[in-house]
């Protein structure tokens, strides 16, 4: 089976954070908006850069589906599978996660003062 990829926004600084978490703890491959290939970018929706997208080899995930999916597929919340399907028996639950998640994104910067890390798309621009 093909390896799962999380695809995010690598122009910001929390959700650099995030991704390096994941990276670290997990076998996903973490690729960044600027770092699509054609292959990836194909499967992508057309606005894909509103929010980051979870990919396995049949399926793809975005916005707060995504952020599920890789910490279901990570098993760093072990539960999260027996918390997430217990949820999802309630109609709310989609819309919810949805909210939860369009909060987190467009309050980035806030978020970025407790955990961000300088993202790969400024590294390579400070470097020249």
């Amino acid at each position: 089976m093909a390896r799962t990829t999380l695809v995010y926004d690598d122009d910001c600084g929390f959700c650099t954070w995030w991704a390096e978490y994941f990276d670290d703890r997990t076998d996903v491959r973490i690729v960044g908006f600027s770092d699509l290939t054609p292959e990836l970018r194909e499967r992508l929706p057309e606005e894909y850069e509103a929010c980051s997208h979870f990919l396995t080899e049949t399926d793809v995930y975005s916005c707060g589906a995504s952020i599920e999916q890789v910490l279901a597929h990570s098993g760093i919340v072990d539960p999260l599978d027996d918390v997430v399907g217990f949820a999802r028996n309630f109609e709310d639950y989609e819309r919810l996660r949805e909210h939860g998640y369009r909060w987190a994104a467009n309050n980035r910067d806030l978020l970025g003062r407790v955990v961000s890390t300088t993202p790969p798309a400024r590294r390579e621009s400070n470097d020249s």
